[in-house]
């Protein structure tokens, strides 16, 4: 057993400091799937690698416990935090954008209001994984450690007890029904 895996089940129990341990042993991979989320949605935020984990990484100390088993586990866990860190501040700036809770009074109807594609692309997304992940909750897994966290097809079948082959399929049954949500 590994010593992130050693620490990750002290959390489990709830031993307090060890998520700042298995973030400081984690955290050049972390900034790897930080980078790669973020070069996939450069206009939607201003955060930076960096600043993007130290989000992750207070969110994970706000939960208090960690419900993954290894370190596999934790960096996909890890990767869906960063995604859903990216998707709540464009879901933000789309509503700051559309005067958040201020009452509008329309002056003139036929001007259209540009809204920015990232946003926009960003929760589109985000919702249709939400609508895979009806479909097949272990889909949006292997989408999100392998596009999310770059985790390799070998490292997901460990992650998620099956054969590659198995990781193969499903990473290609996610992709097009993706492709099938976001054209909708």
């Amino acid at each position: 057993m590994g010593e992130i895996t050693q620490l990750i089940a002290a959390a489990r129990s709830g031993q307090p400091g060890v998520v700042d341990r298995i973030v400081e042993l984690t955290y050049q991979e972390l900034r790897g799937i930080a980078h790669q989320r973020l070069r996939y949605a450069p206009k939607v935020t201003l955060l930076e690698t960096t600043a993007l984990v130290h989000e992750c990484y207070l969110r994970l100390v706000k939960l208090g416990e960690l419900n993954t088993a290894d370190r596999a586990h934790f960096l996909g866990y890890a990767a869906r935090v960063m995604r859903s860190i990216i998707v709540d501040l464009a879901r933000e700036q789309l509503a700051e954008r559309r005067g958040g809770d201020i009452q509008r009074v329309p002056m003139m109807t036929d001007i259209p209001v540009a809204v920015p594609e990232g946003e926009l692309e960003v929760v589109r997304v985000d919702e249709a994984l939400q609508e895979v992940a009806r479909l097949d909750p272990r889909l949006v897994q292997v989408v999100e450690m392998k596009y999310f966290a770059g985790m390799t097809n070998d490292e997901i079948a460990t992650a998620l007890d099956l054969n590659e082959k198995t990781v193969r399929r499903d990473w290609e049954k996610a992709r097009v029904l993706l492709h099938e949500q976001l054209k909708n």
